[in-house]
C-alpha cells in the first residue's frame, strides 16, 4: 500500500511529519524506505540523515511515469514499510497544471494520501478545506488527516466535533514546538551539512509517540506487494574500467541524486571522491569529473583559498571531461561575488562572473543546439533549475581578451519553462559541459548515453 504525505500547501508540515514517523520507526527498530516527490535535494538529505534507508526522489516530469513506478517498486520492496513525502500542495505541478504533482504520483502508484493541515486559527473552516481537496479528484483516496499547530485540548476537541461525521481517520494533533521545526534557508531546508542543530531522533520519536496515532498510521505504511519492475537501460554499454569518474562531494557540493552514483556503479565505472572543502587535488587516475550543485556562494572565500583544489581543476581541464551543474558551474568562472559584494577568485576556466540575483526555479524543456557531451543537436530532454545567482558574461571581445580566455564556448542547448520561450543557456565544447540545469541522468537514456560516451573519450590525446 504505502502512503503519500500531502497537504493543501507548502509549509504545512509534510517534512516534519515524515521525519516524526521515520524517527519513531527508527526508535522501534523499524526500517522505512522513504521517497520525496519532486526534484529535491535538501528534504531528501534530511530524511536520509536519521539512520533510515536513503530517501529517493520520484519525479514524473524529469523521469517519466515508467521510471517513477519502477524505482518506487524496486526500492520499496526491500522493506516492510515505505512512505512518500509530497511536494507543495496536493495538486501543484508543472506551471498551472497538476502534471507531475503529488496527486499525479499518488494516482500513478495507487497509494492512499495522509493529509496534514495547518489548523492554526481554524476549526469549522478545516472541513470545507478537506472536502474541497477530497472531492476535486475522485480518483484520489485521502484516508487520514493530521492537524498541525493544535496547542490546546479545547482546540483538539472542537476539531474532533467538526469531523465526527466524516469518513476519514484523525491520526494525530501536532502542537507547535520549536524543537521539531526544521530550519530553512534560501533554497528550502538547511542542509544537514550546515546545520549545527542535528535532528534529535529520540525527541522526534517521543513527540510522535505522544501526538500521533502511530499504530493506526503504520497500517498505511505497508509496502506494496507488487514486485514487477524493469531496469534494463545500459546493460549493453561498453565501459572502460580504467577510466574512473571523480565526483565533487562535500559540504559545499552535494546536490546530486542518489541514483546517479548507483547508475554509474552499475555501469561498471569506478567512482572517486573529491573534496574542494578539504582542498584536495582531483585524483590523478580520474578521466572525467562531475561537479554537482551546492552552495559555492556560501563558501566562496574558502574555495578561493583552496589553491590546491583550484590548480588541480585547471590542470584537469587540459586532459579530462568536466560536467558541472548549477553551483558546480559557478566555480568554473572567474569570480563569485558574495552577498556582501566581495569578489572571490575561482578557477577561471569559463569567461564569466556570478552574482546574487532573483530566484530562478522550475522545470525546463531542453532542446539541443549542437552535438555536445550531454546532448545532440535537436535532441529533446528535460531538466530542472533552482538558483538565486546569475552569470555576468563579458560583454565584448576587449573584455574577453583581458581575461586571457582563449576557448570559444557556445551554448549546448536552448531551454524554456512552462510559460516562456526558448533561450540559449550553458557553456560547452568537446570536453566540457556546464549549465544551470540539473539533470536526472539515470532516467534520461539520451543524456545518459551521451554522458557515458563522453567519459570514455581519451581527451588527453586531443588536448
Amino acid at each position: 500500500m504505502s502512503c503519500v504525505i500531502s497537504s493543501p500547501s507548502t509549509d504545512s508540515g509534510k517534512t516534519t511529519l515524515s521525519l516524526l514517523i521515520s524517527c519513531w520507526a527508527f526508535s522501534k527498530g523499524i526500517e522505512i524506505q522513504t521517497f520525496k516527490i519532486g526534484p529535491d535535494y535538501l528534504d531528501q538529505q534530511q530524511m536520509s540523515s536519521i539512520g533510515q534507508p536513503i530517501c529517493r526522489n520520484l519525479d514524473i516530469f524529469l523521469s517519466g511515469e515508467e521510471w517513477v513506478r519502477n524505482n518506487f517498486l524496486k526500492h520499496s520492496m526491500k522493506y516492510e514499510f515505505s512512505l512518500i513525502e509530497g511536494a507543495m500542495g496536493l495538486f501543484d505541478g508543472l506551471g498551472a497544471t497538476s502534471y507531475s504533482s503529488t496527486a499525479n504520483v499518488a494516482k500513478l502508484l495507487d497509494t492512499p494520501i495522509i493529509f496534514i493541515v495547518n489548523a492554526r486559527g481554524q476549526v469549522a473552516s478545516l472541513l470545507p478545506t478537506l472536502r474541497g481537496f477530497r472531492d476535486f479528484d475522485k480518483g484520489l483516496s485521502i484516508k487520514g488527516i493530521i492537524f498541525n499547530n493544535v496547542n490546546s485540548d479545547r482546540h483538539k476537541s472542537l476539531i474532533r466535533e467538526v469531523f465526527k461525521n466524516e469518513d476519514i481517520e484523525i491520526l494525530g494533533f501536532l502542537p507547535s514546538d520549536s524543537k521539531i521545526t526544521v530550519r530553512k534557508a534560501n533554497l528550502g531546508l538547511v542542509s544537514p551539512f550546515d546545520d549545527a542543530r542535528k535532528i534529535d531522533v529520540d525527541y522526534f520519536a517521543s513527540f510522535a509517540q505522544e501526538n500521533l496515532d502511530v499504530f493506526s498510521l503504520i497500517k498505511f505504511l505497508k509496502a506494496p506487494s507488487e514486485k514487477i519492475f524493469n531496469t534494463s537501460f545500459g546493460k549493453n554499454f561498453n565501459i572502460d574500467k580504467n577510466k574512473p569518474i571523480a565526483i565533487a562531494e562535500d559540504r559545499i557540493f552535494h546536490f546530486q541524486y542518489t541514483e546517479t552514483k548507483e547508475f554509474l556503479h552499475e555501469m561498471g565505472i569506478p567512482l572517486l571522491s573529491w573534496s574542494i572543502y578539504n582542498n584536495e587535488e582531483i585524483p590523478q587516475e580520474a578521466s572525467s569529473l562531475i561537479i554537482p550543485g551546492g552552495f559555492p556562494e556560501k563558501y566562496a572565500s574558502h574555495i578561493s583559498d583552496s589553491d590546491k583544489s583550484l590548480n588541480s581543476l585547471r590542470e584537469f581541464r587540459k586532459k579530462g571531461f568536466i560536467y558541472a551543474e548549477c553551483g558546480g558551474m559557478m566555480i568554473l568562472g572567474d569570480f563569485i561575488k558574495d552577498e556582501n559584494g566581495d569578489n572571490h577568485k575561482m578557477s577561471g576556466i569559463l569567461p564569466f562572473k556570478s552574482k546574487k540575483s532573483n530566484l530562478s526555479v522550475g522545470y525546463r524543456y531542453i532542446k539541443g543546439l549542437k552535438d555536445s557531451p550531454i546532448i545532440k543537436k535537436n535532441q529533446s530532454i528535460r531538466g530542472h533549475e533552482f538558483h538565486y545567482w546569475e552569470i555576468e558574461s563579458y560583454s565584448s571581445e576587449v573584455d574577453l581578451k583581458k581575461t586571457k580566455h582563449k576557448n570559444k564556448f557556445t551554448s549546448p542547448w536552448e531551454i524554456k519553462s512552462w510559460e516562456t520561450e526558448f533561450k540559449n543557456e550553458g557553456w560547452s565544447d568537446k570536453k566540457l559541459h556546464a549549465s544551470w540545469i540539473h539533470l536526472h541522468l539515470p532516467s534520461c537514456p539520451e543524456a545518459a548515453r551521451n554522458f557515458l560516451e563522453a567519459t570514455q573519450n581519451d581527451y588527453s590525446r586531443n588536448s
